[in-house]
């Protein structure tokens, strides 16, 4: 993860050059690193490095790109991927089997929140159990597409907030408070993710207890 700020510099001085080659490579390291890249791009856009419908499109197509391999992998492999592998990606039978609860309870909500919120911390498990459980891909494709829209563009939007606010202020005690500020939201941001986390936990835990006594 520390090494991606220098992927970015990298991509600076080979874009002048070679531009299709490396929004192609922007769509590869979306695949793993969305989120992140999405947030520096922010920053690279505001410095005028980068243009921003060229990277809002590839990065989304990188992510997407991985939601489907993730879909397929559950679809196809399903069980025995997690028996060799789930360890690996934080993919636990059980896990999957909260989930798989959560999808028949809420269905398209779960996919378009998990999108928004980079799965609450079971990204995997919830695009891995989409396949597993036969959701139409269609409709998971739409959902993701939708959900990845909005995420994308709030984390751009956050880089290049961010980033253009420290460049427009021009004192040490400005900038300090602004960085005191995005840690303090981060900070509450996270105490609400893990939260929400919780709920879900919760959620899937509290079906399971009915179904096993009625069987």
């Amino acid at each position: 993860m520390d090494q991606i700020p220098h992927i970015a510099q990298w991509l600076i001085s080979y874009g002048a050059v070679h531009d299709y080659l490396v929004y192609g490579l922007i769509i590869i390291l979306a695949c793993a690193e969305g989120p992140w890249l999405s947030l520096i791009f922010g920053i690279l856009i505001r410095l005028g490095d980068f243009g921003f419908w060229p990277v809002y499109i590839a990065l989304m197509a990188g992510d997407l790109i991985g939601d489907v391999i993730w879909y397929e992998i559950g679809r196809r492999y399903g069980h025995s991927f997690i028996a060799r592998y789930g360890k690996y990606f934080n993919i636990t039978e059980a896990g999957v089997g909260r989930m798989s609860k959560l999808f028949h309870r809420y269905k398209d909500s779960v996919l378009f929140l998990s999108k928004i919120s980079n799965g609450l911390g079971f990204a995997l498990v919830t695009l891995m159990t989409a396949g597993m459980v036969r959701i139409p891909f269609g409709r998971y494709l739409a959902i993701n597409l939708l959900g990845q829209f909005i995420w994308t563009g709030f984390l751009l939007g956050v880089g290049y907030w961010f980033s253009h606010l420290y460049i427009t202020i021009d004192n040490l005690l400005g900038r300090m408070t602004l960085v005191a500020a995005v840690i303090i939201a981060a900070t509450l941001l996270y105490r609400f993710w893990k939260y929400l986390r919780t709920k879900a936990q919760a959620l899937g835990d509290d079906d399971s207890g009915p179904k096993q006594q009625n069987i």
